[in-house]
C-alpha cells in the first residue's frame, strides 16, 4: 500500500463506537453459519429500531469495509450511516458509525441514506459515499479513513442539492495513467433523475465539476467499474426499462454518450416488496465488465424472475444476457436483488465469480404469506457455468423487516467482495421475528465467507434475450 495523502482536512478523524465481534455465530437459520457484525444501537422516534438495511462491500489486499444504513426511517433514509470491517480476511470484525452526517453522529442532516464504498490505493484512504437528507435537500457526502477503516472523518460535502443513488470506486492499478483517481455517480432528482460524475485527485478530500454523458442519460444506480487501463464503465438502469451504460478514457475529463446494454424483462416481486432491475457490477483482471440484474425473459408470461449476467464485449458493446441457472425456469422462485463480485486477480475463462441474491421461494405470494430467503452460487470459468445454489438465511416475514413509503425494504441493492484468490463475503441483512413493534434486521456474514467453487449447471442464453422490456410496474424516479 501507498503512504497516506498528506493533504489536510478541515475535519480530524474521531474514533467511531467500535468492538471487535468475537466469532461466536447465530445459529444457521439455512446451509451456512452466519456471524452478526452490526445492529442498531439508536432509539430516535423516526426510524423502525431496530433495523440495518442495503450493504455496500468493498475488498482490497486482506480488508473488507461495508456500509449500510441504520434505523431505517419510513419515508427516506435512515438514522445514521453504520459500517463494518474485517482487517484478516473475515476472520474477526469492528464496527461503528459515522460521524458528522445525521444528528446522532453529531451532524446537522435528519437522515442518511446510500452508502457505497471504495478504497484508494494511491492516497491509503477508504471512502464511504452517501446521501445527507434533510427535507428536500439531499447533498451527496464522502466519508474518509485514513487507518484502514477504524475511524472515520467528517464527512467531505461532494455534490450538493436534490441527488440521489450515488455510488464510489477508484482507480487501484498502478501502472494506469489515472491511478489515485476516484470517481462518484448520482442523479439529480430535481432534473428527471439526470446523472452526473464527478472526480477526486486526492483521495476523496476534495471533488470536481459535476459532468454529465452525452445524449440522453436520465436513469438510477449508475455503478462505475474501473478497467486496467484506467478507462471507466459506468452501467445504469434507464428510465426507459434497459440497462445502458457509458464510460470515460480520460480519467474523467469527459463522459461518453451511453449505449445500450439490454432490454429488461422485469417482474416486480408480490407482497409490495420494494425491490427493482438496479444493476450490479464488477470488472475482472482483463477489464471484462459484469453486470447481473433480475430478469424474467426466460420464464414464459413473466410469472418471476432469474438472475441474469450481461458481460462487456469491448468497452461500448455487450453480449446478450445469460441467465444464472440457479434453478429451473419452471420453478416457482422468484430471484432479486442480485450483487456480483468478482476475484480481482481472475480474468476471462478462469474469472471466479460469487454472486449472492435475494427470492421468495414462492413467487405468487400476498404480504401475509410471502416468505424472503437469500441465497448465493458461484462460477470459476467467467459465468459459462456454475455451482450448485446455497441458501444462505431465511425465511424471513415481510413483517420482519422495515416499512417504507415503497414497500417492506431490505435494500434496493446487497453487494459481494471475492478476495484474491479466496473465498467471497456478502454482508447480509437478516432478520428474526420483531418483539413487539421493535425489528430484530441486523447484518452478518457467512462465518468464514463463501468458498467460490465451479460447477456443471450451464448458463442458458436465448432468443428472449432480444425480447422487448415488459413488466408489470415502473421504474421508480428515486432510490433514497
Amino acid at each position: 500500500m501507498h503512504p497516506a495523502s498528506s493533504l489536510s482536512r478541515a475535519a480530524v478523524a474521531i474514533p467511531a463506537v467500535a468492538a471487535v465481534l468475537l466469532l461466536t455465530t447465530a445459529p444457521a437459520v439455512a446451509n451456512v453459519a452466519l456471524t452478526p457484525v452490526s445492529t442498531d444501537p439508536y432509539t430516535d422516534a423516526q426510524a423502525q429500531h431496530q433495523s440495518e438495511v442495503e450493504p455496500d462491500t468493498y475488498a482490497f489486499g486482506n480488508t473488507i469495509v461495508s456500509a449500510f444504513q441504520v434505523g431505517r426511517v419510513s419515508g427516506g433514509g435512515s438514522s445514521n450511516i453504520g459500517w463494518a470491517r474485517s482487517g484478516d480476511r473475515g476472520a474477526t470484525w469492528t464496527h461503528g458509525f459515522l460521524p458528522g452526517i445525521t444528528t446522532n453522529g453529531g451532524g446537522t442532516f435528519g437522515q442518511a441514506s446510500d452508502a457505497a464504498v471504495a478504497f484508494d490505493a494511491k492516497h491509503n484512504v477508504w471512502l464511504i459515499s452517501s446521501l445527507g437528507i434533510s427535507g428536500s435537500t439531499v447533498n451527496v457526502l464522502t466519508s474518509r479513513s485514513t487507518d484502514g477503516g477504524l475511524t472515520w472523518s467528517n464527512p467531505v460535502t461532494t455534490a450538493t442539492g436534490a441527488n440521489d443513488k450515488n455510488w464510489i470506486v477508484c482507480d487501484n492499478t498502478s501502472t494506469s495513467p489515472f491511478f489515485g483517481n476516484c470517481y462518484t455517480e448520482y442523479d439529480i432528482t430535481s432534473a428527471g433523475d439526470s446523472i452526473r460524475m464527478k472526480t477526486s485527485t486526492n483521495g476523496g478530500a476534495s471533488w470536481g465539476s459535476a459532468l454529465a454523458p452525452g445524449g440522453s442519460h436520465t436513469g438510477l444506480g449508475g455503478q462505475p467499474v474501473v478497467l486496467p487501463n484506467g478507462h471507466v464503465l459506468v452501467p445504469y438502469l434507464s428510465l426507459s426499462d434497459t440497462i445502458r451504460s457509458f464510460r470515460s478514457t480520460n480519467g474523467g475529463a469527459s463522459w461518453n454518450s451511453t449505449v445500450l446494454v439490454s432490454s429488461i424483462s422485469h417482474h416486480d416481486a408480490n407482497g409490495g416488496l420494494r425491490e427493482e432491475a438496479l444493476p450490479s457490477a464488477e470488472a475482472d483482471a482483463a477489464g471484462t465488465v459484469y453486470v447481473s440484474w433480475s430478469d424474467c425473459r426466460f420464464r414464459s408470461g413473466c410469472p418471476s424472475n432469474d438472475v441474469v449476467l450481461a458481460k462487456s464485449t469491448s468497452e461500448t458493446t455487450w453480449a446478450a444476457p445469460t441467465r444464472v441457472p440457479i434453478d429451473a425456469t419452471t420453478s416457482t422462485v422468484d430471484h432479486f436483488t442480485p450483487g456480483v463480485g468478482v476475484d480481482p486477480a481472475t480474468a476471462g475463462s478462469s474469472a471466479r465469480i460469487g454472486l449472492t441474491y435475494y427470492y421468495y421461494p414462492t413467487a405468487s405470494c400476498t404480504a401475509a404469506t410471502c416468505v424472503l430467503d437469500a441465497g448465493f452460487i458461484s462460477s470459476t470459468n467467467g459465468g459459462s457455468s456454475w455451482s450448485g445454489a446455497t441458501m444462505l438465511a431465511g425465511p424471513m416475514n415481510l413483517s420482519w423487516i422495515p416499512n417504507t413509503s415503497q414497500g417492506r425494504m431490505y435494500g434496493d441493492y446487497i453487494s459481494t467482495s471475492v478476495l484474491s484468490g479466496g473465498n467471497a463475503y456478502p454482508v447480509l441483512p437478516v432478520a428474526t421475528a420483531p418483539t413487539g413493534s421493535t425489528l430484530h434486521l441486523g447484518m452478518s456474514v457467512p462465518t468464514g465467507g463463501l468458498a467460490v467453487t465451479g460447477g456443471t449447471n450451464t448458463a442458458a442464453v436465448g432468443a428472449a434475450a432480444a425480447a422487448p422490456a415488459v413488466r408489470n410496474g415502473t421504474v421508480r424516479t428515486t432510490a433514497r
